[in-house]
């Protein structure tokens, strides 16, 4: 029977450990929250006193943690896990903590001889509870295949994101967009408010639009990312109507910091002759600002 030490009982890993009892395996947790560690005690789990201990015998150690900092004690510091696991076993981070992080600690306990991935997670905790997760695992071919049966014992969906560090690397990208745009989609609500829209009339004009439904899945995939910059809506007619937005906003007092912030964008992009390209230039355009070639 395969052996699990899980480290980390908050409020996704609870439930995601919860969900491996219940699929069978073996689980050895452990967790400084006295009362998750007898919840899961009580679902038929052992009780570890230390990481180390956790680890001793496990095929798989899974940590679900809250920040880089808490992953590279509980995995390095005293009485760690890098103190009892075996070599042939494989560490499965589902943290999510900064990329750069993840990178150093795959490279220390290579060095160590031990095999580590990472996979965070995506969606919600009702979702860690159901075990309908999306798992990001960031992996060798054969460090995922020999977690793709534990993993989808927590999720419906896993995704193979590419080499170790790679699943937290997506699960950053998607987190920032989601986020920024949240930021976005407020500034919009409140610009409608203030010039008396009804908000439901905007929401289901923008349902249909890229302003919903986003540009990685309908003006990208047309124009920018195949290399075709002839325009649908030229750079300069989005900076002109962004203007618009942003000045009625400033006489309604609606704040529009995120708007303002992608004029700056837009302006530079006309500035360098990309006024008559289409609107997703931009990619091109934030390629040149941060020094990378341009796929064009």
């Amino acid at each position: 029977m395969t052996v699990i030490a899980f480290l980390g009982l908050g409020q996704m890993g609870l439930p995601m450990a919860s969900n491996l009892v219940k699929q069978g395996y073996a689980l050895r947790v452990f967790d400084v929250n006295p009362q998750a560690v007898s919840q899961m005690v009580g679902q038929g789990a052992v009780a570890a006193q230390t990481p180390a201990q956790a680890a001793e015998g496990a095929d798989i150690v899974i940590t679900m943690l809250p920040n880089g900092d808490i992953v590279r004690d509980v995995l390095l510091g005293a009485s760690g896990v890098c103190e009892g696991i075996s070599p042939d076993a494989l560490v499965i981070d589902m943290s999510t903590i900064h990329p750069l992080q993840t990178d150093a600690l795959i490279q220390e306990l290579s060095v160590k001889g031990i095999s580590m991935m990472d996979a965070p997670v995506g969606r919600t905790s009702d979702n860690a509870i159901n075990g309908t997760l999306l798992i990001l695992a960031g992996g060798t071919p054969e460090q995922v295949e020999r977690a793709r049966p534990v993993l989808l014992c927590m999720g419906s969906e896993l995704v193979e994101a590419g080499g170790p560090g790679m699943g937290i690397r997506v699960k950053l990208i998607n987190n920032y967009m989601s986020i920024a745009l949240n930021a976005l989609s407020a500034e919009a609500a409140v610009l409608c408010e203030s010039l008396g829209l009804d908000l439901n009339v905007a929401i289901k004009v923008m349902s249909g639009t890229a302003a919903g439904k986003g540009h990685f899945t309908t003006t990208w995939p047309g124009k920018v990312l195949k290399g075709d910059l002839s325009p649908a809506f030229m750079v300069d007619l989005a900076l002109k109507d962004l203007r618009i937005a942003i000045d009625v906003a400033h006489q309604k007092a609606a704040p529009l910091h995120m708007g303002e912030a992608a004029e700056a964008y837009y302006q530079c992009a006309s500035e360098h002759g990309r006024g008559r390209q289409d609107w997703s230039a931009l990619l091109s355009q934030v390629r040149q600002l941060a020094g990378r070639p341009d796929a064009l």
